[in-house]
C-alpha cells in the first residue's frame, strides 16, 4: 500500500497500519526510510517560518537558517532511535512482548503520519505567525502524534510480529 494511504489511514486506525507494516517482516531499510521521509517533511514544514524570520530579521540569510535546520534535524536521528528504545524498555517493564524493531516502527510511522499536520503548522507559522491559530494547530499536532504513537506502540508491544 502507498505511504500516502497509510498516512490517511493512520489517523483513524493507527494500530491497523502498524500491524500491516510489521507483517512485512523486519526491514531496517524500510524503518529508516520512514524516518528519512519524516525528516524531509519536517524540513519542508520549517521553510515558511524560516522565510518569515528572514524577512523580519534579514541579517541572518535564509540559506544559513536552512542549513541550521537541516543539521538540527539530522542530529535528531540518534535521539529518535533512543526514544524508541526507551519506549520499548518501558513497555517491556509493563508487560510488553514486542521488539525494539516494533518500537522503532511505531515511532517512525507515527512521525510520518503526523507530518501533514506539521506541514499545516509550518504554513500557519509562516503566513499568520504567532497567535491562537498557531497554538491550536500545535496542540493538534502534539495530541495527534501522541495518540497515534501510543496506539501504534501498544500494537507493537502485543508481540505478534516484528
Amino acid at each position: 500500500m502507498a505511504l500516502t494511504q497509510d498516512i490517511v489511514r493512520g489517523w483513524r486506525h493507527p494500530a491497523r497500519v502498524l500491524r500491516q507494516h510489521l507483517r512485512r517482516g523486519k526491514s531496517e531499510p524500510f524503518a529508516f526510510s520512514l524516518l528519512v521521509t519524516f525528516l524531509l517533511l519536517a524540513f519542508v514544514a520549517l521553510w515558511p517560518s524560516m522565510s518569515r524570520l528572514t524577512v523580519q530579521h534579514p541579517e541572518v540569510p535564509m540559506v544559513q537558517r536552512l542549513v541550521g535546520a537541516g543539521l538540527g534535524l539530522l542530529a535528531l536521528i540518534p535521539v529518535l532511535y533512543l526514544v524508541a528504545a526507551i519506549s520499548h524498555w518501558i513497555a517491556r517493564i509493563r508487560g510488553g512482548q514486542g521488539s525494539h524493531y516494533g518500537a522503532r516502527m511505531a515511532l517512525f510511522a507515527a512521525l510520518v503520519t503526523v507530518s501533514p499536520a506539521m506541514l499545516l503548522q509550518g504554513l500557519v507559522a509562516g503566513l499568520i505567525g504567532p497567535g491562537p491559530q498557531l497554538t491550536l494547530v500545535g496542540i493538534v499536532v502534539i495530541v495527534g502524534f501522541f495518540w497515534i504513537w501510543l496506539s501504534m506502540l501498544i500494537e507493537a508491544e502485543r508481540g505478534g510480529a516484528g
